[in-house]
């Protein structure tokens, strides 16, 4: 008896884990930082050429581009995309396959975003004269770092020649079981904007405060005063935060006062609008502050991804489309994140669904969070991943382009 493509999907992606297990380790092994992606596109560009699919490489730097066509290709087209770049995280996990580069390593598992979609790419291939079509396969260098690779990539056209009508991500989620994937419709993650500020004072001893202007009394207050702009100036119904996470002074010592200080911190929220009267905001009250105590303040902001919005129809479709794949008990509903994602450029862009692909294991102890030097995934999830991948691509190409 003949397959159903469903059934054939999941026979495909059964019978290549072992080889997509085997990218996603040779990727873990070798990971480079964002926007130094060269060896592992010219990876993904040979495993391309193994199964015969055209591609185009260095789009938005790194950037690999797609394409398999089916029965009528330019009938319809969605796109499927994965990142590709590292942290800058000493790994300390004891596995063959550690990480084999100093400071670098895959903690946020977009090595096995990247082995999915080319097992993704592999079950595709196979069943191109089941659907009608086109798929869009996108390998995006640059996710962890600004400008993010997405808008590059957009920049440069990867949404044109074919014009997808949606697109789809997905992330490993390590509080999830393998097995199990997460869909959220509506906004999803947070807008996300890096802040640089130096506050600059008058040094001396620190015995002597009198005759000097303290930049660190001056950055403690500008800190704890800022918060206000959440507490007391954002929409209770919007979600917003600020955090400072890095302090570091010119010069100071125990008992002296340096003459600057320097502070690093984000700034997420989930409402355009009010992230950008939230900077004019930040910046007045801080050159405010420091003014009134006799220093200066240089109160920069890099405008970072926008808050990433899952189309409502595209994603309730697309849970639905789970259920019949992998099961009810399968497929959970997600919280509302304050982190950010550059997959949030597509998604202002083009109906988008970004989902959640369970990759922990509590009785493995695979139960270390994202950008953690221990963390690793339960590699069971790869089968799931690159299967559902396929699935979601097959009925979204199957219900044509949206009127």
């Amino acid at each position: 008896m003949q397959l159903s493509i469903k059934e054939h999907i999941r026979q495909l992606a059964r019978e290549g884990t072992d080889e997509v297990v085997r990218i996603r380790r040779h990727l873990h092994r070798f990971p480079e930082l964002s926007f130094k992606e060269t060896e592992t596109a010219r990876f993904v560009c040979r495993a391309l050429e193994k199964l015969d699919i055209p591609y185009q490489q260095g789009v938005g730097g790194a950037g690999v581009v797609a394409l398999i066509e089916g029965l009528e290709p330019q009938s319809a087209a969605i796109a499927l995309r994965a990142d590709m770049d590292a942290l800058p995280i000493q790994e300390e996990n004891d596995t063959p396959y550690a990480s084999a580069h100093p400071g670098i390593m895959h903690a946020c598992g977009h090595d096995a975003h990247t082995a999915s979609l080319l097992g993704t790419a592999a079950i595709l291939n196979a069943l191109k004269g089941q659907f009608k079509g086109t798929v869009k396969l996108i390998f995006q260098p640059g996710e962890e770092l600004l400008p993010g690779g997405a808008s590059l990539m957009i920049r440069e056209g990867v949404l044109e020649n074919p014009r997808p009508f949606s697109v789809f991500g997905q992330h490993v989620h390590p509080p999830l079981e393998a097995g199990k994937v997460g869909f959220r419709p509506g906004k999803y993650m947070a807008s996300a904007d890096e802040l640089y500020v130096t506050v600059r004072g008058r040094g001396g001893h620190g015995a002597l405060p009198h005759e000097c202007v303290d930049p660190v009394v001056i950055s403690a207050q500008i800190i704890t005063a800022l918060q206000q702009i959440v507490s007391r100036n954002a929409n209770p119904i919007i979600p917003s935060v600020l955090t400072f996470g890095k302090i570091e002074s010119a010069g100071g010592w125990t008992n002296i006062i340096p003459d600057s200080v320097s502070l690093m911190g984000t700034f997420r929220t989930l409402d355009e609008h009010w992230r950008f009267e939230a900077h004019k905001r930040m910046k007045r009250m801080a050159e405010g502050i420091a003014e009134s105590m006799g220093g200066t303040c240089e109160f920069r902001i890099e405008v970072g991804y926008p808050f990433l919005y899952n189309d409502e129809l595209l994603t309730a479709k697309a849970k639905l489309w789970a259920i019949d794949f992998l099961g009810a008990d399968k497929v959970v509903d997600l919280p509302l994140r304050l982190s950010s994602e550059d997959f949030a450029f597509f998604s202002h862009e083009l109906p988008s669904c970004f989902y959640r692909l369970g990759t922990g294991n509590p009785e493995k102890g695979i139960t270390y969070p994202v950008h953690s030097s221990r963390f690793d995934i339960d590699e069971a999830a790869l089968e799931t991943g690159a299967g559902l991948m396929a699935w979601l691509a097959v009925c979204a190409l199957g219900e044509g382009r949206p009127s």
